[in-house]
């Protein structure tokens, strides 16, 4: 990476003096691959969540008796909150310490999914998704910061973003499969209590191995900046939720979106002057940095925005039961395994970010094209399958090495508000391809429709037609990434710059 005055301690930084100088801890130190399994669990809940209840959300709607308007409230709530307080998530970890605000979202995350798996109406279990949200706003970024200061050695570092990355890769899947296996063989309410079981051995294990970061000060929480970066990206979120549901034409829709982008600029500018920002631009005017939080949104957009049309072709065009269709996704988190486990440790090292992000990108246009391919009559092993290896393998070559850049070259106390970016964009990302590629899908399906007879056939048809529509969409966003990635993003070894020296405490 270059090095830029992003690495640089000044008098303007005055958030790293507040940290204590301690020299490497040897017990933690010999914990680090422990450490790994911890966070990399903690990311896993996250992640999955986003998709596990979708399988689920047919049964609970028909369990609590609440309308298909309200259904989009079970997975908005959760990423309007998620996403609305990702930045803030990541500041308070870095301002009170990773290992209490880390076991904080693990008791309150699997507290939430309890009481969502004990709701008896719509309205608490809408509540319960907005608070596991919350918590997973404090959980995501700090488990990512943890991994970045943990592990300093280059090499070391390059195998625990491989892993890290391929988790965040194909989370997405994972939480399909287990989400149809739970819904099918005990029941939808056990996709949230799921989460109550991993979370508290996982707390317990944070207590054992992690240690509390001493502090010689406390800074001041930047208000102004936590108001607008909260409303903005609340705003952004809530605007891609709603035009998925009522259209972009829609005056609603323009309102938030136009809101959220004015509010970010006005973000900016306080973020500029403020003497202790939520958000140091230092963080994200890094070259490689910014490339790689782009990159990540990008692969949101398409990823999400596929993995919901091919969840519904698999069920209603195919006929696969929820846990056939959480099996047929295996191929993909299997490709995201393999490149990101390599690519980050062995590649990235080497080639830096630009080579590897920009193939990653074309690797999963080209899956998205032979999606594009899908027909009526398709079958899984001739048609979905290569398309699923080809893009987790892309996937794979992007998530791993972008997360690394992301987060690499920041300051100890930089770490979770750089983490928590890494999040956001995924979040961000994730949101508009799904309101963007559905709504794009749904025009699609209703021009050809438009002077047809409505018979199964046809219907049929067009809904593929509809699916197909968003995979050439997602092809051209991943081509498109490529280009503006490889624009961006630099070549050569990432060097780090000599000033920053991350802390192992948490």
């Amino acid at each position: 990476m270059e090095r830029s005055s992003s690495g640089s301690r000044n008098t303007g930084m005055s958030s790293v003096d507040n940290i204590a100088p301690a020299a490497r801890d040897d017990r933690q130190h010999a914990r680090r691959w422990w450490i790994l399994a911890l966070v990399a669990f903690a990311q896993l809940m996250v992640v999955l969540d986003a998709t596990i209840v979708s399988i689920a959300l047919p049964s609970a709607q028909k369990a609590l008796h609440f309308s298909n308007g309200d259904r989009q409230w079970i997975i908005t709530a959760y990423t309007l909150a998620f996403g609305g307080l990702l930045l803030v998530g990541g500041r308070i970890g870095d301002l009170f310490g990773r290992k209490p605000t880390l076991i904080a979202g693990l008791i309150g995350f699997g507290a939430a999914s309890a009481l969502g798996g004990t709701a008896q109406s719509f309205a608490v279990l809408a509540g319960a998704r907005a608070l596991q949200g919350a918590f997973g706003a404090l959980l995501a970024p700090t488990a990512l910061a943890l991994l970045n200061t943990t592990f300093t050695d280059p090499g070391e570092r390059g195998k625990a973003f491989g892993i890290f990355g391929a988790i965040a890769g194909s989370g997405a899947a994972v939480g399909l499969l287990l989400g149809g296996a739970l819904t099918e063989y005990l029941s939808w309410r056990w996709c949230l209590y799921v989460n109550l079981v991993l979370a508290l051995p996982t707390a317990v294990a944070a207590l054992a191995l992690l240690q509390r970061q001493l502090r010689v000060a406390r800074p001041r929480i930047d208000v102004p900046g936590t108001l607008t970066a909260v409303l903005g990206l609340f705003a952004l979120v809530y605007g891609f939720n709603h035009a998925e549901a009522n259209g972009w034409g829609s005056p609603a829709t323009l309102g938030f979106l136009a809101a959220g982008v004015v509010v970010l600029a006005a973000f900016a500018a306080i973020e500029r002057r403020a003497a202790q920002p939520l958000l140091p631009l230092r963080v994200v005017l890094d070259r490689n940095r910014g490339g790689s939080y782009l990159a990540i949104g990008i692969v949101g957009v398409g990823m999400f925005g596929s993995f919901f049309f091919l969840t519904y072709y698999l069920q209603q065009t195919l006929g696969f039961s929820p846990i056939e269709a959480g099996v047929a996704f295996l191929p993909l988190i299997a490709a995201v395994m393999v490149t990101a486990t390599t690519s980050s440790s062995l590649l990235l090292p080497r080639t830096g970010p630009r080579p590897l992000v920009t193939l990653g990108m074309l690797l999963a246009a080209s899956g998205s094209v032979l999606l594009a391919q899908l027909g009526v009559h398709s079958t899984y092993a001739a048609h979905v399958l290569p398309a699923l290896v080809v893009t987790g393998l892309g996937l794979g070559l992007v998530m791993a090495p972008a997360m690394n850049t992301g987060t690499l070259g920041v300051s100890a106390a930089d770490s979770g508000v750089a983490s928590a970016t890494v999040n956001t964009m995924q979040q961000i990302g994730g949101s508009l391809g799904t309101a963007l590629l559905s709504t794009l899908a749904a025009s699609a399906t209703t021009s050809y429709l438009a002077g047809q007879q409505h018979s199964a056939a046809v219907t049929a048809q067009a809904t593929v037609h509809g699916y197909t529509t968003g995979f050439w969409w997602a092809a051209a966003i991943f081509a498109v990434g490529a280009i503006v990635c490889g624009l961006l993003l630099r070549s050569g070894a990432p060097e780090l710059d000599p000033d920053v020296s991350p802390a192992l405490a948490a």
